[in-house]
């Protein structure tokens, strides 16, 4: 074996340990921001409120993601490379529809009266509005992996079983996913 391909195996052997130790580190920061807004709903200040709809759409979308890009990992490793495609632009698609859905739900707190900074802002609004953000940053990190996925599988790079790219970009998409419910649902029953 020469030395590019023992170092092309070192590469793909370390590839997703190195994804999982990631994805515990960003679990770790969002458990702290999730552990400030309990710290400070004990405040005097502390204001509850009702999520916007939008954050409920924005959660049925990505969950229909989670299903797409699952489909189209499995038709990749079948080789049907056009289903795949599809697949994946149907997942980024429902993506973008996530962020737009997220934005709007912004605009629904703006127009609730409920603020992220300023004189009229709470530290209730202003904490699930950091945390939702910094869970956008993930996610628009996660569509360039996908558009990433969808141009190597337009030209044809995930065949002969070699889908590590694939497989990494759908378990970093499912994790922001899962990341997302959990956030949801934390929110949903502690606004």
């Amino acid at each position: 074996m020469t030395l590019d391909q023992e170092l092309n195996v070192a590469r793909r052997k370390a590839a997703k340990p190195m994804l999982w130790i990631s994805m515990v580190s960003m679990t770790m920061m969002f458990a702290g921001l999730v552990s400030a807004y309990v710290i400070s709903s004990n405040r005097e200040d502390w204001v509850s409120f009702e999520l916007p709809p939008a954050l409920l759409t924005s959660t049925v979308l990505i969950i229909i993601s989670s299903l797409t890009v699952h489909a189209a990992l499995m038709a990749s490793k079948k080789q049907k490379n056009s289903i795949s495609s599809l697949l994946l632009v149907i997942t980024l698609f429902l993506g973008i529809g996530f962020v737009v859905s997220q934005i709007s739900g912004f605009g629904e707190l703006r127009d609730a009266g409920l603020f992220f900074t300023g004189p009229k802002s709470l530290i209730s609004s202003s904490m699930l509005m950091v945390i939702v953000f910094t869970h956008l940053l993930h996610i628009f990190a996660a569509l360039i992996v996908l558009i990433v996925m969808i141009t190597r599988q337009l030209l044809g790079k995930y065949n002969n079983g070699n889908t590590l790219g694939f497989e990494l970009g759908s378990i970093f998409w499912h994790f922001l996913d899962l990341l997302w419910i959990i956030l949801f649902l934390f929110f949903y029953f502690n606004t």
